[in-house]
């Protein structure tokens, strides 16, 4: 689980997040929306730790991140899988061997063990076949798939994806939807997804955050979210499915 109170962060002269509040839990996906500016990256990297909050806590399973010691950090970044926006895939690596870079740098298995896990983790997200291919010579769909498969090698406790639908069809996005909410569910991790995505807020949003102007306005989840009385939330949706209908299908 996953928990964090009143934070709040501010760069120079402009504050971005006004004491946000909540909870994730595991098992479930738990999505941030918002528009751009909205404050849902920078809330992400408070939680995993890449910008510290001027305000507010932390907290994985009672442990308090921000407060912790080095070793207390290095325990809870053990714990997490972060699959980032663009992929972030190493060109210079073949697939496997990016699935299996974080096991070779955050633990002792053998050689052995490593590739096998990293096999069993493509395998997972169907991808085995593409094992010994480049990161130029897959889709940007297969991309994000290794970007899962590296994401949970280390067996994490907690997942975190940051729109993970950038840059797909309607199709593939639906794919990775479904992907990342069996795993979620079949190894019962704590799961956040930052998106403006609305199949993804309808098809997998367990819980929903809404966040406009650095202020959490709404929570709720894709059976509530057509029913809120909050303007702000209600343009986003409506925008956002006008977009979305008018996307050309394929």
């Amino acid at each position: 689980m996953i928990e964090f109170n009143t934070i709040s962060k501010t760069f120079g002269q402009r504050q971005v997040l006004f004491g946000v509040s909540g909870t994730f839990l595991p098992g479930s996906t738990s999505l941030v929306i918002g528009g751009s500016g909205t404050g849902k990256s920078v809330l992400l990297k408070c939680l995993i730790g890449l910008v510290k909050p001027d305000e507010g806590a932390v907290l994985y399973n009672g442990r308090d991140f921000w407060a912790g010691d080095d070793e207390v950090k290095k325990d809870i970044r053990r714990e997490m899988g972060v699959l980032f926006q663009g992929g972030a895939l190493f060109d210079s690596k073949t697939v496997v061997e990016n699935v299996r870079f974080p096991l070779d740098m955050l633990t002792t298995m053998t050689e052995d063990q490593k590739l096998a896990r990293a096999h069993e983790c493509l395998q997972r997200v169907g991808l085995e076949q593409a094992a010994n291919r480049m990161p130029s010579e897959v889709s940007g769909g297969m991309k994000k798939r290794v970007g899962i498969a590296r994401a949970i090698v280390m067996n994490p406790k907690y997942l975190f994806c940051d729109e993970p639908n950038s840059g797909l069809d309607p199709l593939t996005s639906i794919k990775i939807d479904e992907l990342i909410k069996e795993i979620t569910e079949e190894y019962q991790i704590t799961t956040v997804v930052i998106t403006h995505d609305m199949n993804s807020v309808l098809e997998m949003g367990d819980k929903i955050m809404f966040l406009y102007k650095g202020y959490k306005l709404w929570e709720g989840n894709s059976a509530s979210i057509t029913q809120s009385s909050v303007e702000e939330l209600n343009e986003f949706v409506f925008a956002n499915k006008l977009l979305r209908d008018l996307r050309p299908q394929h």
